[in-house]
């Protein structure tokens, strides 16, 4: 099996993780979290909040071994010794499906053992989001209001009172219906504001066609594309700076929706009327953030849209990739649904994920051929 054989085969498997639900619900109550675009939502935490690319990496890969394991909640007793052995025994299993697995293993570790400065700041933007998905709904659910409560008070979050007690203040004055301090007002707002890209449904499907794809999901999957194909990246590239974009790159679609790149003979995607609502959309959603701030993550996602650095151009072609991959494994996805023709993706995909990862088209273009040639 190849090298990259072996590492699409691992973000194969990682698509699963989209089909694991959490006890949490979206803010809008319409539907159960699951684990990938809780994985992503943390990471944008993690982001707003200053996180290193290290806690970045050990956001995108902590919820993993839920695709064996499944969700733990909180609120609930669980054999925990039972628990860690089995999360172990997951993780040993998925991460020996790369080339180069070892390293990511002892990554995920770290997260888990919680005692470095990059995995207890993961570890609190991991378990502060859950409590503000339930504070900043319009209307949360009394039951779920119980177990913040008592997580405040008694949980994994009552820790935080000392760590992150500006977080801890306003999830409070949320609790008590009260203005939130205006350090955390902005970021807080943004990242509520953020929960509606998980509504926002892609013309691709998961690996295992059960379902249309979600924007927040896709983002974390891409994220978790330039993490394990890093090896595959110019040397001038950042990979840190490649995942970062990622996290950002879709965030527009909560005000514009999905436009896919097959609609409409291709000619739908990134038209000016298109590219001038993502425009708007950013002004909007990076303005509620605190200015420098906000100035900073619209900068990389104007980056990420204008395609020139060296970092722009590999999370464009990942950005390509993916997709291609879900329909290979999907058998066909939204080339059946837009009758594309193997000339029309190349055309339209093919040659920007040749621009910036050409070891990656030449795989993608050999399994794609056996779908059109059928």
């Amino acid at each position: 099996m190849t090298d990259l054989t072996r590492r699409f085969a691992f973000l194969n498997e990682a698509d699963r993780l989209k089909s694991v639900d959490r006890a949490n619900v979206l803010m809008d109550l319409s539907r159960a979290e699951n684990s990938a675009e809780h994985s992503w939502h943390v990471a944008l935490y993690a982001l707003v909040f200053g996180g290193s690319d290290r806690a970045l990496a050990m956001i995108l890969l902590h919820e993993l071994v839920e695709i064996d394991t499944g969700d733990h909640p909180i609120h609930l007793d669980h054999d925990l010794p039972a628990v860690a052995a089995a999360e172990q025994a997951a993780a040993r299993r998925l991460f020996a499906m790369l080339p180069d697995g070892a390293p990511l293993l002892a990554l995920w570790q770290e997260f888990e053992a919680g005692e470095t400065d990059d995995a207890r700041f993961a570890k609190r933007v991991d378990h502060i989001q859950p409590l503000f998905q339930v504070l900043s709904a319009p209307e949360p659910l009394p039951e779920h209001l119980q177990v913040v409560r008592d997580n405040l008070a008694k949980g994994r979050a009552a820790r935080l009172r000392d760590e992150w007690p500006d977080a801890i203040k306003a999830a409070q004055a949320l609790l008590d219906g009260q203005p939130v301090p205006p350090g955390m007002a902005g970021p807080l707002a943004f990242l509520a504001e953020a929960d509606r890209l998980k509504s926002v449904y892609r013309a691709s499907e998961l690996c295992d066609a059960s379902r249309k794809e979600n924007s927040a999901e896709h983002s974390w999957h891409l994220a978790l594309y330039a993490l394990i194909m890093s090896p595959f990246a110019t040397a001038e590239v950042q990979i840190g700076r490649v995942i970062r974009m990622l996290i950002l790159h879709d965030l527009v679609e909560i005000d514009t929706g999905d436009v896919p790149i097959h609609a409409q003979g291709g000619a739908a995607h990134h038209s000016a009327g298109q590219m001038a609502a993502e425009d708007a959309a950013a002004d909007r959603l990076f303005g509620m953030l605190p200015a420098a701030l906000g100035q900073d993550l619209r900068a990389l996602w104007a980056e990420f849209e204008a395609n020139e650095s060296a970092d722009a151009v590999f999370a464009k072609s990942l950005d390509r990739a993916q997709p291609v991959m879900q329909n290979i494994a999907s058998g066909g996805g939204s080339w059946a649904a837009y009758d594309v023709t193997y000339d029309q993706l190349v055309e339209r995909v093919g040659v920007r994920i040749q621009r910036g990862a050409p070891a990656l088209w030449d795989w993608l273009s050999e399994s794609a051929q056996v779908y059109f040639q059928r």
